[in-house]
């Protein structure tokens, strides 16, 4: 029976609890109306209602292609990086002389360290799905504006609109998980690391999608 030291356990439980309580904040708490999110779907609205009312939608399409290769980009190098954990997964021994050897690095046992490359590889799982959804949300739109009536449907445009801006919330679910991925490498090197590391990662996206200046640009009126 092996055992997991306390620290770990600590620091997984704070990893778990940051990034689900920000996940709910962000995306489903009433304060997301003032987030980068928010504001931007009200310009994905005024997108579409320009786009129902253009006979040339090539340049729609174009700014969808965009996005598409965005997230199509990520969805394949999540699939690489998880070969790769897998790989580092076979040769644990040799992986874990390499990070005794880093300076503060505690000491790990094997059943540590495969318990901490799960969970990376747990992350990036879960990015993959969000990625790949945000992937085929991001074709529906698609769809739907070769469908698009030639007038000034509203509800046709809102509709348009709550299928990019929800492709765009898995994206960024999948992006936030790269972040809390930079964050569990930290553990490899000391529990307290993966603590302090997972709060500045929150803090970070914190400020950047509810206080950075982009978002003051974006919002309608915030910068004269």
């Amino acid at each position: 029976m092996f055992e997991i030291p306390a620290t770990d356990i600590i620091s997984l439980t704070w990893f778990a609890a940051v990034w689900v309580s920000y996940t709910w904040y962000a995306d489903r708490g009433p304060w997301r109306q003032h987030s980068l999110r928010a504001v931007m779907h009200t310009h994905r609205e005024e997108w579409m209602r320009q786009m129902v009312l253009r006979d040339n939608r090539v340049a729609d399409v174009n700014i969808l292609r965009n996005l598409l290769q965005g997230v199509s980009f990520f969805a394949s190098t999540t699939l690489l990086i998880m070969v790769g954990l897998l790989t580092i997964l076979g040769s644990s021994d040799r992986a874990i002389e390499i990070v005794r050897a880093l300076p503060f690095a505690e000491k790990t046992t094997l059943v540590q360290w495969e318990l901490k490359l799960l969970v990376l590889g747990i992350i990036f799982v879960h990015a993959f799905f969000k990625f790949t959804w945000a992937l085929r949300q991001f074709n529906y739109c698609s769809v739907l504006i070769g469908a698009a009536p030639k007038s000034a449907d509203n509800a046709y445009a809102q509709r348009a609109a709550e299928v990019s801006t929800n492709a765009s919330k898995d994206f960024n679910q999948g992006l936030r998980a790269y972040y809390f991925s930079l964050a569990a490498l930290g553990w490899l090197i000391h529990p307290w690391v993966f603590v302090a590391a997972t709060t500045l990662v929150t803090a970070v996206l914190y400020l950047r999608e509810h206080h950075s200046t982009t978002l003051k640009i974006l919002t309608p009126g915030g910068v004269e």
